[in-house]
């Protein structure tokens, strides 16, 4: 069986192996080349050498977009995943129509980030009104919509996963610990949050990557403004890209810096959380 097996390995993984190479192989090595060259069009690149990356560091949009990005990861990973794990706890206890609120809390998650974006800018700037200011006049009105945002999309979704996690620990488990004389909050910091360490390295992961690449939804809620104080990485390397031309580039070698930056930081979550796991 094994030999049959390595025998037609290759003609099985071969689809695959192609399809990965185009979508996802030869543009990342495409645009790691772009990066070092000045060009218009894939057609026309003229090598630059490293003059893309000092020209990065000499404008402070990307550099007030990385900070503005990490502090709104940093907001909405801590309170996406607080929001998601309560919901779960509540969840997963014996309450008529649980299932109608897992559903609920779960479809934000299935509507598309443009979509929401817009809905968010009407339901926010109808509140803003009130006060005869809008959600982009102040950074920190679309900072906090952003926020407010991300967690209405994103809670639902990392809910499940933790609700997983909690189901999947063993009744045994939390029937003698209450036996011992156990309290909830020792059951809760002792028990269940060291059991579900699975789901909160998925659940971290998740928040992680789709907090740092957030761009749907900042382009349809705030497109940067008000100045661009309100641009996430992502929509600065769009705006450099396609906002002028002649600095595609520069935008190029922008998307290489935002891939190992949030490559690293998912690494490093990924390992950390990783060595907390326990065994069932």
């Amino acid at each position: 069986m094994q030999k049959t097996i390595r025998k037609y390995f290759p003609i099985f993984v071969l689809p695959t192996f192609i399809a990965f190479g185009f979508a996802f192989l030869i543009p990342f090595v495409s645009g790691l080349y772009l990066s070092f060259c000045k060009f218009t069009t894939m057609l026309n690149p003229e090598w630059v050498g490293i003059k893309n990356y000092i020209n990065i560091f000499s404008n402070r949009d990307f550099i007030n977009a990385f900070y503005f990005t990490v502090k709104f990861a940093v907001a909405s990973i801590i309170s996406i995943n607080f929001f998601a794990f309560v919901l779960a706890l509540v969840l997963t206890r014996k309450v008529k129509g649980t299932n109608l609120f897992r559903t609920v809390f779960f479809m934000p998650n299935l509507i598309g980030g443009i979509i929401l974006g817009y809905i968010w800018q009407s339901m926010i700037n109808a509140v803003l009104a009130q006060y005869e200011t809008t959600l982009v006049a102040n950074a920190t009105y679309g900072y906090w919509g952003l926020v407010i945002l991300m967690n209405w999309q994103l809670t639902g979704y990392l809910m499940i996963i933790y609700i997983a996690g909690l189901q999947n620990i063993s009744g045994d488990l939390i029937e003698a610990a209450r036996i011992d004389g156990a309290s909830p909050w020792q059951l809760l910091t002792n028990i269940k949050i060291p059991m579900v360490m699975p789901s909160i390295t998925i659940c971290l992961f998740v928040s992680v990557s789709n907090c740092f690449k957030l761009f749907d939804q900042n382009l349809a809620l705030t497109a940067g403004a008000p100045s661009k104080k309100t641009a996430m990485m992502s929509l600065d390397i769009y705006n450099t890209i396609y906002g002028s031309t002649g600095t595609e580039g520069v935008g190029q070698a922008k998307a290489v810096i935002f891939f190992i930056l949030v490559g690293a930081i998912a690494l490093v979550q990924l390992m950390i959380t990783k060595k907390r796991e326990v065994e069932q």
